[in-house]
């Protein structure tokens, strides 16, 4: 009999258990909300609630990412699409923390996860580099996010764990057969084409 029980796959079964009591979770705060008239505090508690599930459905999106990764189980929908659009998201997320710059060109990549990607190394950037802002800079297939403090580089490179999407993000870009590397207190993300 062939067990599959790697941890990896038990992550992922753990986050596909975690869905449902956390759609039921999101699901029923958003008919509260949806019903209207709640006196405050209870209001502000149930937006609070509702983002919360937001945020621990897109950590579960990012660790069953990981895991699906380290176990050889990705299979990402490569699409071709201009790099600069890639960073849309990068804007939505960090607004006036960020700048972005450029011209790209045609890559084929997952196109969605490689944008949450970027959106994560840049707000790792700020986060962990203590920064108000970055510069994203797309060059043709190459992001360029600076700038990078050393605090920052360590974990935007996974040689220190301490930030989820950043370590997701790496992983996403090299399995895409991109690279990720330091330069001159910058952050270089060549995606592939």
């Amino acid at each position: 009999m062939d067990h599959d029980t790697t941890f990896a796959r038990l992550v992922i079964l753990a986050c596909h258990d975690l869905r449902t009591p956390l759609a039921t979770t999101h699901g029923f705060t958003r008919t509260i909300m949806r019903t209207g008239d709640l006196a405050e505090p209870a209001g502000r508690y149930v937006e609070m609630i509702d983002a919360a599930s937001g945020q621990l459905a897109a950590v579960l999106d990012e660790l069953q990412l990981a895991a699906r990764i380290e176990s050889g189980r990705y299979e990402p929908t490569l699409l071709e699409v201009d790099s600069a659009g890639l960073t849309d998201v990068v804007r939505e997320r960090l607004g006036e923390r960020v700048r972005v710059e450029g011209r790209g060109e045609r890559v084929r990549v997952d196109a969605a996860a490689t944008a949450r990607a970027l959106a994560d190394l840049a707000e790792c950037a700020v986060r962990h580099g203590g920064l108000d802002e970055v510069s994203v800079r797309v060059e043709g297939a190459t992001v360029t996010i600076a700038p990078i403090t050393e605090s920052a580089g360590r974990v935007l490179l996974g040689e220190e764990l301490r930030d989820l999407g950043a370590a997701v993000a790496g992983r996403v870009i090299w399995a895409l057969g991109g690279s990720i590397e330091l330069q001159d207190g910058a952050l270089l993300v060549r995606l592939p084409q």
